[in-house]
């Protein structure tokens, strides 16, 4: 698709380019039915306007974004702080958006206000992702499996991270099984799909008063388990499992506070696992079992993958990354 040019709106709206340019920045020199004018023949134009100036005229601006609706907690903001050296090492800044629209990021992107992207948990659409594979724009998509000439996607195998939650807790012979679910993304419904699947098959029936949503969140996954602890304390006896799998490390945290809250040991009588292996789980009390996804190697993968294409050295693919359990206290 051929970019659309200042020069291609002067045009068709008949004015000069100066015109254009002044009714684009606000500056306020013309009759306001001209401005009028001249901004809705850019916007049926589809015209994007170069956020960058001299930059685009070096065609570089070495500069990478990362893109993201969120930067705090362990995940994005380890992902930030890796994707940031790398660029350092390489000779490029790294801008960071903070977004969840997928307007601005099209905005950013097509305005060539970066050379190239790293784009996290993203929500953009088919046709807009084709709009970026054909301006031409390298760019790489985390946890999203998709590929082109300039698009890779760099995920973790999740769900075989799942598989193999599921495998140890058959291992060590546990019967009664429970689950914390994520939110709606790529890596939670990975997870949790692997997970359910070796279950079923084992022949053991996962009962459904112990899957609780815990939304990848340390304090909804504490509610979650707080609420059912609750009502079983109604009864006579709690109905426990014997294990459980959280889909990330704060779920698995959370969990393990609501059942210390209620006098619950871990892993005395519940054993937690988690996923991720974020710092805290070496200092939370019992320490934190896991299955490691390494952020580190996500972050620095997706930069030098960007880099490449850039570079012309290499066409997008999918990348997925491998993980491994780690076992600790908790199990």
């Amino acid at each position: 698709m051929e970019r659309v040019t200042i020069k291609d709106v002067a045009r068709e709206a008949g004015v000069s380019i100066s015109t254009v340019s002044n009714a684009l920045n606000g500056v306020d020199v013309l009759h306001p039915d001209t401005k009028a004018h001249i901004l809705k023949v850019a916007e049926r134009l589809h015209y994007i306007p170069n956020l960058n100036g001299r930059n685009l005229k070096a065609h570089a601006t070495r500069t990478i974004g990362l893109f993201a609706p969120y930067v705090g907690g362990p995940y994005a903001g380890a992902i930030a702080d890796y994707m940031a050296r790398e660029c350092r090492y390489a000779g490029y800044e790294l801008d960071i958006f903070v977004t969840n629209k997928d307007d601005s990021v099209m905005k950013n992107l097509l305005g060539r206000r970066v050379d190239g992207a790293v784009i996290l948990n993203s929500t953009l659409s088919e046709w807009q992702e084709e709009e970026i594979q054909s301006a031409e724009i390298p760019v790489v998509f985390l946890n999203k499996r998709i590929a082109g000439a300039n698009q890779t996607g760099v995920y973790f195998d999740s769900y075989e991270a799942g598989k193999m939650a599921a495998e140890l807790f058959l291992r060590k012979g546990f019967k009664r099984i429970g689950l914390i679910e994520g939110p709606d993304n790529f890596d939670a419904r990975e997870r949790s799909m692997g997970f359910r699947k070796v279950i079923k098959e084992s022949g053991i029936s996962l009962a459904e008063h112990f899957v609780w949503q815990g939304g990848f969140s340390r304090e909804t996954s504490f509610a979650a388990v707080e609420h059912y602890l609750q009502l079983q304390k109604k009864s006579e006896k709690i109905n426990l499992p014997e294990a459980i799998f959280a889909t990330n490390d704060l779920s698995a945290i959370g969990c393990m506070e609501a059942l210390a809250q209620y006098g619950i040991k871990v892993p005395e009588t519940v054993r937690i696992l988690g996923c991720d292996d974020i710092e805290l789980c070496h200092y939370v009390r019992p320490s934190l079992s896991t299955i490691k996804t390494n952020f580190e190697e996500q972050g620095i993968v997706a930069v030098k993958s960007l880099l490449k294409m850039l570079n012309g050295e290499k066409q997008g693919r999918e990348m997925c990354l491998s993980c491994s359990i780690v076992e600790r206290d908790s199990i």
